[in-house]
């Protein structure tokens, strides 16, 4: 069975030692700054101590009178102070890298508000003109060289959101809203998860980050504001019946139909993403009719009830599903 970790493999490797955005440039930074002075401090500790011992045994061998109390006083005083200097200076240079994380703001920002359920996300691409909203789940897709803000909260428990190569890490707390800005500055797909342990299925609650150039960003956004294309096939329409006559309307929401679930995510353009259920499994038509009947199967725990189908229908929904791009 494939995996989140499969996917992964397809998209940029999920390291904060690959910064691809402004925000976790600067992180990077800051970790090279404290990497490579407590490994010159670990070193100098290291010399000093073999030196304090070879010293001593030669004492030892040679009777020789030790170091006198002032001259102990004296080292031991100027390695304090020089520790003070050292966590004075990563203090601030960690504070300097907190102001500059949160330091982005644009007037021509990409606004979008994530919320974290349990076990997956859901992403909304604000607009005043209410028509031209964008929801989707579990895709975050952005411009590159263009500040975005991400509205963040949570529905049920602490989640936390997490793409290591454009930003830190930011929780998402039930009832508040904050606020994390990013910027990528270059194209590719990043993946991101919940960094706080927020139940059973926490491992897989993952997503994409997908930066693009802004003349894609633009198509991709319109493209999702469209409604579902109406079957075209027999087949087809019989899978939209299926999905309106069994549970998964209740749940889902799919524009264009009578579908308007609101507890689940929206599955207007579902063929379109590269993962379901949250980075869990592979988009394909064999992963997708095994998370249709059998949802616990692939991920125990998650709100999504198994659906017992003939394989007829089976077949039908999940060729319906598949032109929903």
């Amino acid at each position: 069975m494939f995996s989140a970790t499969t996917l992964a493999a397809e998209a940029h490797i999920q390291s904060v030692l690959d910064p691809a955005g402004v925000q976790a440039d600067t992180i990077h930074h800051l970790w090279l700054l404290m990497l490579w002075v407590t490994t010159a401090v670990f070193v100098i500790v290291v010399v000093v101590v073999v030196v304090a011992l070879a010293r001593g045994r030669r004492r030892r061998e040679h009777n020789t009178a030790v170091t006198t109390e002032s001259t102990l006083t004296t080292a031991v005083a100027a390695a304090a102070g020089a520790t003070v200097v050292i966590l004075i200076a990563l203090l601030a240079a960690s504070v300097w890298t907190t102001r500059s994380t949160a330091a982005l703001q644009a007037s021509n920002a990409v606004s979008v508000a994530v919320t974290g359920h349990q076990w997956w996300w859901e992403v909304e691409y604000e607009d005043a003109v209410a028509s031209r909203r964008v929801v989707t789940a579990n895709e975050l897709h952005i411009p590159v060289n263009r500040p975005v803000v991400l509205k963040v909260t949570s529905r049920d428990v602490i989640h936390s959101f997490w793409a290591p190569n454009l930003q830190g890490k930011r929780d998402l707390i039930p009832g508040y809203t904050t606020a994390i800005w990013m910027q990528a500055a270059r194209v590719g797909t990043f993946r991101g998860q919940c960094a706080e342990f927020c139940g059973l299925q926490h491992a897989h609650m993952a997503f994409d980050v997908v930066a693009e150039p802004e003349g894609a960003f633009e198509r991709w956004l319109d493209k999702m504001r469209e409604p579902a294309r109406p079957p075209a096939t027999d087949e087809e329409r019989r899978g939209q019946d299926v999905f309106m006559t069994a549970r998964c309307a209740g749940c889902h929401t799919i524009l264009g139909t009578d579908a308007r679930g609101q507890t689940a995510p929206d599955l207007t353009h579902i063929a379109s993403r590269r993962a379901l259920a949250a980075g869990t499994l592979p988009n394909t038509p064999e992963h997708l009719a095994m998370w249709i009947l059998d949802p616990q199967a692939s991920k125990p725990g998650n709100q999504m009830p198994p659906n017992v189908l003939a394989a007829d229908d089976l077949r039908a929904l999940v060729d319906y599903m598949r032109t929903l791009k």
